[in-house]
């Protein structure tokens, strides 16, 4: 699916459908692409909205996850969306969440798939050997239960990536970044209905850490999926839109007022 990148300001971004805000957070590899399934799905239901994180246009003294977590608060803001479902994959999560404890007033539901914030395995000492395009290959299957899941198309986006040294200095300081800013203590003030779903297969942020997300977050369920890794939304899309789709309409009825 091709769609339509607005511009407005600074912000790049996708809106389609009509009714509350789903708003998309990508990780650090993260493309539009992982997100067709979960877009073409709930653009029936919801306005669903992707801004493309600024991961390599900030100044390096703003390429943290609180940098990244601004700019999402400026462009929430800008477009006046209330009522947001704010979705993370990733480092999205750890966005997701840094945005949730600090500015929680337009944010109804929080998602967190294959969330960092906790605890990561980065992409370990050796990354990254630039212009080895089967390392890439290697390293960006691992991201998935079944390898075939990295298409060329996203092997390619990786590649792109990792061989323009300023870029790989960005993502390096994201990633640490992300290490360094461990929310485990904050946690607890997440008021928010909260949805987790993660790959039992996930090797990036193992199934412990979701489990870890479910004990710290006060209003919050975990479902975890089969033979799946750090990307359920672009893995298994069916299943996960499902359960999203429940959450989501729970949220909606009623009877969720009255408890």
């Amino acid at each position: 699916m091709k769609y339509e990148i607005k511009q407005v300001d600074k912000s790049r971004f996708i809106e389609v459908g009509e009714g509350e805000p789903l708003v998309l957070l990508h990780g650090l590899f993260g493309a539009l692409s992982n997100f067709e399934d979960l877009i073409e799905y709930f653009r029936k239901h919801y306005k669903v909205v992707v801004p493309m994180l600024p991961l390599f246009d900030l100044d390096i003294l703003h390429t943290s996850v609180g940098g990244l977590q601004k700019f999402v608060h400026k462009f929430i803001e800008a477009r006046d969306y209330k009522n947001v479902h704010l979705m993370g994959n990733s480092l999205g999560g750890h966005v997701a969440l840094v945005h949730v404890l600090k500015h929680p007033e337009r944010i109804k539901s929080l998602i967190l798939t294959g969330s960092s914030g906790l605890f990561e395995n980065g992409m370990g000492d050796t990354y990254p050997k630039r212009g080895d395009y089967e390392y890439i290959k290697k390293k960006t299957e691992l991201t998935f239960y079944d390898p075939a899941t990295a298409s060329k198309e996203l092997v390619d986006e990786v590649y792109e990536i990792v061989n323009s040294r300023l870029k790989v200095i960005k993502i390096i300081a994201l990633a640490k970044s992300a290490i360094r800013n461990n929310l485990g203590e904050e946690l607890n003030q997440i008021q928010q209905p909260t949805l987790l779903i993660w790959g039992n297969n996930d090797t990036i942020t193992p199934p412990f850490v979701g489990k870890e997300f479910n004990k710290l977050i006060p209003n919050s369920e975990l479902h975890f999926i089969d033979k799946c890794g750090h990307a359920p939304m672009m893995e298994v899309p069916a299943e996960f839109n499902s359960i999203l789709h429940k959450f989501l309409t729970k949220l909606s009825e009623p009877a969720a007022l009255s408890h």
